[in-house]
């Protein structure tokens, strides 16, 4: 059975899934992993989740708030033995609800193009591809989604 716990960037299960996601983009990204890095850091983050199976820590994502009534989720990661089995679902729903309940109308998030499998999961979840914003724009290999959450809120 899958348990979510809503945390922060302090929790020791949150920094370990971090550390292993960071090593697999450093790899898919090559030379342009220490651009995206800098985006990446996870001090301070206030709204973070980590899925357990048995006990064990399978996935994370977590969310930083990036304009008044929206979210921005980073740091999505599931195990590769546990993929597939919609734990990456789970905690993007559980982010999209927790962003629901601070007032927020909507997510956004950027995803490398060499990620296919988080470009399937945001398009079967919802998202839709916006214009790059912000730090990523005029970045070839990144694309960026939006959801709206909470619509009637």
């Amino acid at each position: 059975m899958i348990q979510l716990l809503r945390t922060d960037s302090d929790n020791p299960d949150f920094i370990a899934l971090v550390r292993q996601l960071d090593a697999g983009l450093a790899e898919r990204d090559g030379a342009e992993h220490a651009f995206y890095a800098q985006y990446n850091k996870i001090d301070n983050i206030r709204h973070a989740l980590v899925a357990y199976i048995d006990g064990r820590p399978v996935g994370c994502g977590a969310m930083k708030a990036f304009a008044p009534d929206t979210m921005e989720i980073k740091r999505m990661y599931t195990l590769p033995e546990f993929r597939g089995q919609g734990i990456a679902t789970w905690i993007l729903e559980e982010l999209e609800k927790w962003a629901g309940e601070l007032s927020c109308k909507k997510c956004v998030l950027e995803t490398g193009k060499r990620q296919p499998e988080a470009i399937a999961l945001y398009r079967k979840n919802g998202y839709r591809v916006i214009p790059n914003y912000g730090q990523y724009i005029g970045v070839e290999n990144s694309l960026c989604f939006e959801k709206a959450i909470n619509p009637n809120a």
